[in-house]
């Protein structure tokens, strides 16, 4: 059976009746004439800017906190009285 993109209540391929399938995941559509559609394309885009979105996110966020505190763990791991570099105040020495 041919799964159909519902937007709005809408089929977007522009069929209409109460046996067809229908489904908001991008994923699961099947319909040629639905996949071709400016709605679908538009979704589709959405969806693939945001997921791209988040991951940079997640990648910035995590490698801008972890690069501190893996230098500090490195510098209080080293022997003798080794100087922090600049930036980290109120800490002469580990």
């Amino acid at each position: 059976m041919v799964t159909h993109y519902r937007l709005a209540g809408h089929i977007a391929c522009g069929r209409h009746g109460d046996n067809i399938i229908s489904t908001t995941e991008l994923g699961r559509v099947k319909c040629r004439n639905c996949r071709n559609t400016d709605a679908f394309k538009e979704a589709r885009k959405t969806v693939r800017n945001a997921a791209r979105r988040a991951a940079r996110k997640a990648r910035t966020a995590h490698a801008s906190s972890d690069w501190r505190a893996s230098w500090q763990q490195r510098l209080t791991d080293m022997p003798g009285p080794q100087r922090l570099p600049r930036g980290f105040h109120g800490q002469p020495f580990v």
